[in-house]
């Protein structure tokens, strides 16, 4: 499955959202395990969009995230509820863009390497089970257009996972 695209325009990205979505819908249709979803849903965000960084931060308790699967440089493992842009989502419940994390209050600096950040919370009969983050290792990476992409991607990954 190729799902690296290289158009970088507003259209050309909701083309390329478009497109993966077809594919990863497909790509995680009847695996039930939770583990083996978002470590494969990482994998194909990296692959098809070059982000720096992708991961998953689980709500394990209800005071930090627990990091879950990956693609990227080593993480932090644990991010108390309400700090860095992570908890930031997981407490008010949605997602966030941070064009420039250095000017984020509280941002945690797992990577010095990471410039911009979105977060989309995954969200399942209104209770949170846990974070997808993206990093990457340019200012302003993300947009409105990254954030309806983002979220529609969660969705299917929650529907398949959580029936």
């Amino acid at each position: 499955m190729n799902l690296h695209f290289e158009s970088r325009t507003k259209t050309d990205k909701e083309t390329r959202y478009r497109e993966f979505i077809t594919q990863y819908a497909a790509l995680i249709d009847g695996e039930l395990d939770e583990t083996a979803v978002m470590a494969n849903t990482a994998a194909a965000l990296k692959e098809a969009f070059g982000f720096f960084w992708v991961g998953f931060y689980l709500a394990k308790s209800e005071e930090e995230l627990t990091l879950g699967p990956f693609q990227g440089n080593v993480a932090c493992y644990r991010i108390k509820k309400g700090r860095g842009v992570c908890g930031t989502a997981w407490q008010k419940a949605r997602p966030i863009i941070v064009p420039d994390v250095d000017r984020f209050p509280g941002h945690i600096a797992c990577s010095s390497a990471s410039r911009s950040e979105i977060v989309i919370p995954v969200i399942h009969n209104n209770i949170i089970r846990g974070v997808l983050d993206i990093d990457s290792d340019q200012i302003n990476s993300f947009d409105d257009t990254d954030c309806e992409g983002l979220k529609q991607i969660v969705d299917i990954m929650v529907t398949s996972l959580y029936q």
